[in-house]
């Protein structure tokens, strides 16, 4: 994409502020030369994959749509139900196969597929069954389309995101978890509901891991541009923390109420994964909360993935955005980042 003169600088003389605000993360590579023909392949039609799919096909994000899975009637039945309401969508050519070969060529892959917990079971023995379910799917996806970019939503996300870049060879760019997306919407709507604003005018992050040791950052919470702590301590109004904390605490339980209500969650994440993929394949260059590799920054030590705020694009992860943290709040996500690298230890990988 071209960007002008000014596209970086500020003022007159052109201080470049690019560099400034956004750092590159390690093991990445330049982005390839843009296909004006997009292709999504998404990996798994259960609840999840299947709100993925219908959400990418009402925003007209892709012009051709593949559904990979392993159960041929469910697959067939949903590529069917799909391409049945080819009149009332953006003309998108639908596609479904249990061969990883119908992905092709694809500019995306969206990994949704993964086993779910077996009552009773641990988590290390649920994740050493998704890691033999991502030995089948990465690498066939990887010889069919060696310039995708890989967009994990299986859970645990933070894990397998890393999982999928051993796997894959990819430069760490083209790898991108689906992360604390959906759990800082659930965060700008809670506050938002507070102060009876509009969601889309705060500005707040949820990051770390998508999951309970994950961090709110309310440092660097703004409302309609206005820095909402350093506003109340300025005004001089007092505030409890047990509030704030609440507020995150039901973040992080919010996904289980809805699990608990109707038995899974889909809109949210099929909304959230759609927001992501239209970041990338249209080169927004919008900044999101998703999981990187996040050696390097924060103090974090060790190849583990987690959620930054990052700036998505072509190339996948164009930088990750230099967010002033306060000590509290580094030191909670490098204790997330142990968290993970524990688990990945005892996995042996």
């Amino acid at each position: 994409m071209h960007k002008s003169a000014s596209g970086s600088t500020l003022g007159p003389g052109g201080l470049d502020l690019t560099q400034a605000f956004f750092k590159p993360i390690n093991n990445a590579a330049p982005s390839s030369t843009p296909n004006p023909h997009n292709k999504i392949s998404v990996i798994g039609v259960g609840n999840v994959g299947m709100a993925i799919a219908q959400t990418i096909l009402t925003q007209d994000l892709t012009d051709e749509l593949v559904l990979i899975d392993t159960n041929a009637d469910k697959l067939r039945g949903e590529m069917l139900d799909l391409q049945h309401a080819a009149a009332f969508l953006p003309r998108t050519k639908i596609h479904a196969s249990v061969d990883s070969s119908a992905t092709a060529g694809s500019n995306l892959c969206i990994v949704t597929a993964g086993a779910r917990q077996i009552a009773g079971e641990s988590r290390l023995n649920l994740l050493q069954r998704n890691l033999s379910i991502f030995r089948s799917i990465i690498p066939p996806l990887v010889r069919h389309s060696p310039d995708t970019t890989l967009l994990i939503v299986s859970n645990p996300v933070d894990i397998l995101t890393y999982v999928a870049w051993k796997l894959s060879g990819f430069p760490s760019n083209r790898v991108i978890g689906s992360g604390t997306n959906l759990d800082s919407s659930r965060f700008r709507f809670l506050i938002a509901d507070h102060l009876d604003v509009n969601a889309q005018d705060v500005q707040a992050y949820i990051v770390g891991e998508h999951g309970d040791s994950s961090v709110a950052l309310w440092s660097s919470i703004s409302v309609g541009g206005v820095p909402v702590l350093s506003f109340l301590e300025k005004q001089q109004i007092v505030y409890e923390k047990e509030t704030l904390e609440n507020i995150h605490k039901s973040v992080v339980e919010s996904a289980y109420e809805v699990i608990r209500l109707k038995g899974y969650t889909s809109w949210a994440i099929g909304y959230s994964v759609a927001n992501l993929a239209r970041s990338i394949l249209r080169d927004q260059r919008k900044i999101h909360p998703v999981s990187v590799l996040a050696k390097g920054f924060y103090g974090i030590d060790g190849e583990v993935f987690l959620s930054l705020p990052a700036q998505l694009g072509r190339g996948g992860i164009l930088g990750v955005t230099n967010v002033h943290l306060n000590q509290e709040e580094t030191q909670r996500l490098v204790d997330s980042a142990k968290t993970i690298l524990q688990v990945q230890t005892e996995l042996g990988i």
